[in-house]
C-alpha cells in the first residue's frame, strides 16, 4: 500500500515540478535557472513542514506527501545537469551561484518548514 501511496504523491509532483519550472522560467530571461532552484526550495520547504510533524503525522501521509509528491517535486539530477551545462556554456559565476544559492536556500526553507510545523503545533 505504502508503493502506491508514494506513485500517486509522486504522481502529481512530477507535473507540478514540470509546470512551475516552465512557468518560473519563462518569467526569468536569463541562463541561471530559476525553475528548478524554485521547485527544490519549495520542495525543501513542504519537506521541512511534514518531516517536523512527523510524530503527528501518519506514515501514509508522510510517504505520499514526502517521498511521493515532495521527492518527485524537488530534483537533484536536474540541479547538477544545470550547473553542469551553465560550466561548459562559461557561464561559471551562475554555476558557482546556482550551487551556493541552491544550498543555502534549500537548507533554509527546509528549516523554515520545520518552524513552521513547530509554531503550529504548540
Amino acid at each position: 500500500m505504502t508503493v502506491v501511496l508514494v506513485a500517486l504523491g509522486a504522481a502529481v509532483g512530477a507535473p507540478l515540478r514540470y509546470l512551475v519550472d516552465r512557468a518560473v522560467q519563462g518569467r526569468h530571461d536569463s541562463l541561471f535557472p530559476w525553475g528548478t532552484f524554485a521547485v527544490n526550495v519549495v520542495g525543501s520547504f513542504l519537506l521541512g513542514l511534514l518531516a517536523a510533524g512527523t510524530l503527528h503525522t501518519p506514515a501514509p501521509v508522510l510517504a505520499a506527501l514526502g517521498t511521493g509528491l515532495c521527492g518527485a517535486l524537488t530534483t537533484y539530477s536536474t540541479f547538477g545537469y544545470e550547473t553542469v551545462r551553465l560550466l561548459q556554456d562559461r557561464a561559471r559565476l551562475f554555476a558557482v551561484l546556482n550551487v551556493g544559492a541552491s544550498i543555502v536556500a534549500g537548507l533554509g526553507a527546509a528549516a523554515l518548514g520545520a518552524a513552521v510545523a513547530a509554531a503550529f503545533a504548540g
